[in-house]
């Protein structure tokens, strides 16, 4: 199939040094968010103890593990502010992200151990089942680095039980293996009750030499026989099993490996924990991803920088989709698939890496004259909706790219689905829920960057975060916002009929007016990017120039190990394409 792929039709042009200083305003407006996230990411790392006195311990911190132990450069780290509960430590406690290991993608992720020993706080469970799905949509393999002090036990309710709390970790880590995706933990430190089973749950077990897992750590040992209160008696008894378990806590080395064998290996060092990681990564499943290439590795024919002069910070404002995505794929090249049709979306074959991925994405701007046709002439289409034939492209091309087994990426700039009688007749609720059933029934890996808007139904049928058994990830940018609707319209939806009562009254309008501007600025306020990181609408939010790593991390990682293959000669996307 090398005469579709290689040397595919290119796009996209050279920016001129007038356009890029007009630009300098907007560039100052992104760069002024993407340093107020850099400072969120700081503050969380810096979160519990000062490292230097982790440091003075003979330990490593979490990311100091991390950073010796993936291969250099290729960390994407995700879910770095997220903190669904709000919590005091202003952390979930968990580091994580994708990241090669001796050559391999994998998802790499630990407790932080320099808050509270990396205890169970709240928000950590949902982090974790974030990191479980990573692996198991990806299909490639889970590094856990555990150093997990069990339950912050001042809090165990936010914790401990629900459908959805930390144990529901322990079951994901057996679902995983019974799909063949492997499990590696090193293990430091004590890890008791929650910890142990942390320690315990994955496949393969690499110890330090002074850690420990077990069902109960030495005070809940300690205090196993409650008597409907404290005395003087009791809480001596409680001293004095508290300085035995200090000295000697369950679950040692001396335990789990010289009498269960759970732990497989045993090391002196932090480093040797880490290297024999690396050791292991090396046996793990994967193919070489020449096997699946279409074409050689390019850089794209034109610079990410220009990102910063194309995407317009302003909302109100257009951009050319195409343009932006010059920037992101292998030589600047595509296969537009029905181009033409459904002008509001962009729809095309990309390579990243040399590897083939779909790409979905929304155009900006007005529509061709007559476009959509179905309103016949009642209304003109504006980019960033969706209409009738968009709907049904973006149907046609997730079903083929699933037939051919290629990833998609998707690219949300969207201000929802076209309303009113006139959309209702031509289908649009139920070709919405048609692209959902498309992407439920597609079973390739997703990726989702919400470029600016994230808005009303099409943020979930654009491959939103909310396609759980597919997206794989979601990329937040400095210009995204999500929300239901556009503030100023939720406030005229929810006072509209507040006004008309009043005004009928003959009352002053204006403490109405007041309550309408506070709404539209709440929406504003909680539809940012560092709010949808906190509340964990997006994994992450990412720079511009840095887009394209996350984007070659996702399709590399995707093309590993797959668990369906479709051999290039086979496909029909490009042959579609081409006619």
């Amino acid at each position: 199939m090398h005469p579709y792929f290689k040397n595919m039709p290119g796009f996209g042009k050279a920016l001129s040094d007038k356009k890029k200083e007009k630009a300098l305003p907007n560039r100052q407006a992104i760069e002024e968010v993407e340093a107020l996230i850099v400072a969120e990411i700081e503050r969380v790392k810096n979160a519990g103890l000062p490292a230097e006195m982790v440091h003075k311990r003979g330990q490593m911190t979490i990311w100091d593990r991390i950073e010796y132990l993936v291969d250099p450069g290729t960390f994407r780290p995700l879910h770095t502010i997220y903190n669904p509960k709000q919590n005091e430590e202003g952390t979930t406690g968990v580091v994580d992200g994708l990241g090669k290991i001796d050559g391999k993608w994998c998802v790499v992720a630990g407790f932080d151990n320099k808050v509270m020993a990396g205890a169970w706080i709240a928000g950590q469970a949902e982090n974790q089942l974030r990191i479980t799905d990573l692996a198991k949509r990806l299909h490639i393999p889970l590094v856990w680095l555990v150093n997990c002090s069990g339950v912050k036990l001042t809090e165990q309710q936010e914790v401990y039980a629900d459908r959805r709390g930390n144990g529901t970790t322990f079951f994901r880590h057996a679902e995983l293996e019974k799909l063949g995706i492997p499990i590696l933990a090193g293990i430091y430190g004590t890890n008791p009750a929650g910890g142990g089973y942390q320690g315990i749950s994955p496949t393969y077990l690499i110890a330090h030499k002074d850690c420990n897992i077990a069902v109960g750590g030495g005070g809940i040992v300690g205090g196993m026989s409650p008597k409907g209160g404290f005395d003087v008696e009791g809480a001596e008894q409680l001293i004095e099993a508290t300085r035995h378990f200090k000295e000697v806590p369950p679950g040692s080395i001396n335990i789990h490996y010289n009498a269960t064998g759970f732990f497989k290996e045993v090391h002196d060092t932090e480093q040797g924990v880490l290297d024999a990681i690396k050791k292991h990564m090396a046996q793990m499943p994967s193919y070489d991803l020449d096997f699946f290439r279409v074409d050689e590795p390019k850089d794209p024919a034109f610079p990410a920088e220009d990102l910063y002069t194309l995407m317009a910070f302003n909302q109100k404002l257009s951009y050319d989709f195409e343009e932006c995505l010059a920037r992101l794929v292998d030589g600047s090249e595509q296969m537009e698939f029905r181009a033409g049709y459904g002008p509001e979306i962009y729809c095309g074959l990309v390579k990243l890496s040399g590897l083939a991925v779909g790409v979905i994405g929304n155009r900006q701007g007005f529509l061709p004259a007559g476009y959509p046709a179905y309103a016949e002439g009642a209304y003109q289409g504006i980019g960033g909706k969706l209409y009738r034939e968009g709907l049904i492209k973006m149907n046609e091309f997730v079903t083929l790219c699933g037939r051919d087994r290629v990833p998609i990426i998707w690219f949300q700039d969207t201000s929802g689905i076209d309303v009113g009688d006139i959309a209702e007749k031509a289908e649009l609720l139920g070709l919405g829920q048609s692209l959902i059933y498309s992407i439920e029934q597609t079973d390739v890996p997703q990726m989702l960057v919400v470029l600016r808007k994230g808005t009303a139904a099409a943020h979930y049928v654009m491959g939103g975060p909310t396609a759980n058994n597919h997206n794989v990830f979601t990329l937040g940018t400095p210009t995204t916002e999500i929300y239901v609707m556009h503030g100023e319209t939720a406030a005229a939806a929810s006072f509209s009929r507040r006004l008309v009562k009043e005004k009928d009254a003959g009352k002053d309008l204006q403490p109405v007016i007041d309550k309408m501007n506070a709404l539209a600025q709440e929406y504003y306020d909680k539809s940012r990017p560092g709010y949808c990181a906190i509340r964990g609408f997006v994994d992450e939010v990412v720079k511009y120039k840095d887009l394209r790593e996350y984007m070659v991390a996702f399709t590399e990682a995707a093309y590993q190990n797959p668990r369906s293959i479709c051999p290039h000669h086979h496909m029909m996307v490009p042959r579609l394409i081409k006619g």
